[in-house]
């Protein structure tokens, strides 16, 4: 059974510099641009922004 397109796996890369990132999947349908969360970046100890890279 073949991953669906339609939710492809993406990183989330901190903007911080720390080089830490998460791993998630989104929905292309629904938001079909690169995505930017705020997250925890432990390295930091803070919420930063967390852009899609690909």
């Amino acid at each position: 059974m073949a991953r669906s397109e339609l939710r492809p796996v993406i990183t989330l890369r901190s903007t911080a510099g720390t080089g830490f990132s998460y791993v998630t999947r989104k929905n292309r349908r629904t938001n079909p641009d690169r995505i930017v969360l705020r997250k925890f970046d432990p390295v930091v100890g803070r919420h930063v922004e967390f852009r899609e890279t690909r």
